[in-house]
């Protein structure tokens, strides 16, 4: 009786595995395919937007579908899943499988590839196994899943940030690939923090303000780390001062903590950015 009651706050584990074995099998196969596709020109006036997509690209657009959609999939056998409100239950899992192929695009192939390979399947089973804890708010495991969710939602918009400092894309580009992430990530790092209580007005600022810090920092001769890191401070900082107010927090203490992490994440960039010169 035990044995079913854990049993059913569980994801089918062979759907669990199916899920991630069709979504590594498609990174597996990328090196060894080579596509070339047409660039796709926008014409506005007299504005150009040339938007320029290759094998790696569209495979990370499709494992992202694949696992928002697998995501929902799993949830659909838990007693305690809405599907009304399941979209949000999809933003994590398609970031996490969009950011694997960030260093499997630029790795050759070789036991580097391979760690970071293995590293990110285990990645992706945990954020799905989280994911489908968080939903039940009375689970005495929805602390911990949360928090680790939150981490990883901070982890992987570092990574987003890194990569398109790296890539070097024009400022029109930066700007949303910067702020949606920016504004999905908080929207579910406050929704877990609050247990159920959705901040939009919020995560709407949060991702504007960092949009606006991005184009800034895109003039700046900095190094991709240094970029992220001075990105993910306001970022992970703002989100927390959010939840310090949603929770009716003293005044003179719900600053602590966003300063804190600010001054440690900038101190980081910092460090870097001598380290590198």
């Amino acid at each position: 009786m035990v044995f079913q009651e854990e049993r059913r706050f569980l994801p089918d584990m062979d759907r669990l595995s199916i899920l991630t074995s069709v979504i590594l099998l498609a990174y597996a196969v990328m090196p060894f395919v080579t596509l070339t596709t047409p660039d796709i020109v926008i014409r506005i006036i007299k504005a150009e937007f040339i938007f320029r997509l290759n094998f790696s690209t569209i495979i990370s657009i499709l494992t992202s579908a694949l696992a928002a959609a697998g995501m929902n999939w799993l949830l659909g056998d838990h007693p305690h899943f809405s599907r009304k409100s399941g979209w949000q239950h999809w933003i994590l899992p398609a970031l996490t499988a969009w950011v694997i192929g960030v260093p499997l695009r630029t790795l050759s192939i070789g036991l580097q590839w391979w760690v970071v390979f293995a590293f990110g399947g285990l990645l992706l089973v945990l954020v799905f196994l989280a994911e489908y804890i968080v939903v039940d708010l009375s689970d005495v495991r929805h602390t911990v899943a949360s928090l680790g969710l939150t981490a990883v939602s901070f982890a992987l918009f570092l990574v987003i940030s890194i990569a398109v400092r790296a890539a070097d894309w024009r400022v029109y580009l930066l700007a949303p690939v910067l702020s949606i992430p920016a504004f999905l990530v908080s929207l579910r790092s406050l929704y877990l923090r609050l247990e159920g209580h959705w901040c939009v007005a919020w995560s709407a600022g949060i991702a504007l303000f960092i949009g606006q810090l991005g184009i800034a920092l895109h003039y700046w001769p900095i190094m991709p780390l240094t970029f992220g890191l001075l990105i993910l401070g306001p970022a992970y900082a703002l989100t927390n001062l959010a939840a310090a107010i949603e929770e009716e927090r003293p005044w003179h203490t719900l600053w602590i903590e966003p300063t804190v992490m600010l001054l440690l994440i900038w101190g980081l960039a910092v460090f870097f950015l001598w380290g590198g010169r």
